[in-house]
């Protein structure tokens, strides 16, 4: 049987993303009977942000009315993120970037087969160092980390390679009717949103896993 494709849609600053990632990583580690394939799909969580990013005070007052507002949404996603175990330190964030870079340089890591350590580490930068993935040199940075040539990112990122094929796959994902991530599709054959518990993801891999093995025996 073919490997399960699990396409999971977000965004690298998206802090249940960071969380449904290692929520949708718990659920394959409990269903070893399944091979599957996680393929790193881009969304924009704040598309209207310049390229150049901007401060994280501006951000806050302008999404949730105040630095205040946004500190009760915080404490609820802080629980959860320390209670799956993540570094989790949203106090060292002062930059709130643009996403753009980031996902090329995801997808430029996919061709590596790096992907998943890409988005780890630049989720990981934002997160848990409060480093700014507007500044061209921490993302090559972070591409040398992966194991990435860094002249050759640092070159592609001052271009406008993969760009518009970036921006397209995250305008798809919400002309699907995506309003929310992350987002998971199994095989292409079933859909959760959000970062549920590790147990319901992996009962979806199960449920997918034997809908396509149906399919592929009935092709």
């Amino acid at each position: 049987m073919e490997p399960l494709m699990i396409d999971v849609v977000s965004d690298v600053v998206c802090p249940w993303c960071l969380i449904g990632k290692s929520r949708i990583e718990k659920a394959i580690a409990l269903r070893p009977d399944i091979k599957t394939q996680l393929r790193w799909n881009p969304y924009f969580l704040n598309d209207w942000i310049p390229r150049d990013g901007i401060s994280r005070e501006e951000y806050l007052t302008k999404k949730f009315g105040s630095v205040e507002r946004y500190k009760e949404i915080a404490t609820r996603i802080s629980a959860a993120a320390t209670e799956e175990g993540l570094d989790y330190q949203l106090e060292k964030i002062s930059r709130q970037p643009n996403t753009i870079d980031c996902h090329r340089l995801i997808l430029w890591a996919e061709n590596a087969g790096g992907a998943g350590k890409m988005k780890q580490r630049l989720m990981e930068l934002y997160f848990s160092e409060g480093a700014d993935l507007t500044d061209r040199e921490v993302l090559v940075q972070a591409a040398v980390d992966c194991g990435m040539d860094g002249d050759l990112t640092r070159r592609l990122l001052d271009s406008n390679a993969d760009v518009d094929r970036v921006t397209a796959a995250a305008e798809q994902a919400k002309e699907a009717g995506i309003q929310g991530v992350p987002f998971f599709v199994f095989g292409g054959i079933m859909a959760v949103s959000g970062a549920q518990s590790p147990e319901y993801l992996a009962d979806a891999i199960g449920k997918a896993a034997e809908e396509q093995a149906k399919r592929e025996s009935a092709a």
